[in-house]
């Protein structure tokens, strides 16, 4: 049974930073690309960021390049999402996902149908 349980959501005020972590179990983490993905109140649910199971390719939205930076660390099962210089329209439920495939690139990053396991999502509010 594959389990993913994000944590490191929280309120801050803009231009603060945050944590993301996202724990995996229930298989062989390093072969499986993953995702972050946000959904902000009244949007759908957004890719923000992805990265191969070996950790050499990433990609991330436009809308957080150089503030966010994604990675993981294969040993201990874990995916992470540093969040910096956030802003209000960074406010959003964050959830972590796992790929069957190690990497895609392009339209894969963001293409929810790419992802087949979700964790149950961290809050982050951004406030002015």
């Amino acid at each position: 049974q594959v389990q993913l349980v994000e944590s490191g959501g929280g309120s801050v005020r803009t231009g603060g930073s945050l944590r993301l972590s996202c724990t995996v179990s229930g298989l062989t983490f390093q072969v499986h690309g993953m995702g972050w993905f946000r959904q902000r109140p009244g949007l759908e649910r957004e890719g923000v960021s992805c990265i191969s199971g070996s950790a050499n390719s990433a990609d991330y939205a436009d809308s957080v390049k150089g503030r966010f930076s994604i990675s993981r660390d294969n040993a201990k099962n874990t995916l992470y999402l540093h969040m910096n210089r956030l802003k209000v329209e960074d406010t959003a439920m964050y959830y972590c996902a796992v790929s069957d495939s190690f990497w895609g690139g392009g339209d894969w990053c963001g293409d929810r149908d790419e992802f087949q396991y979700w964790g149950q999502g961290t809050q982050v509010t951004v406030s002015s």
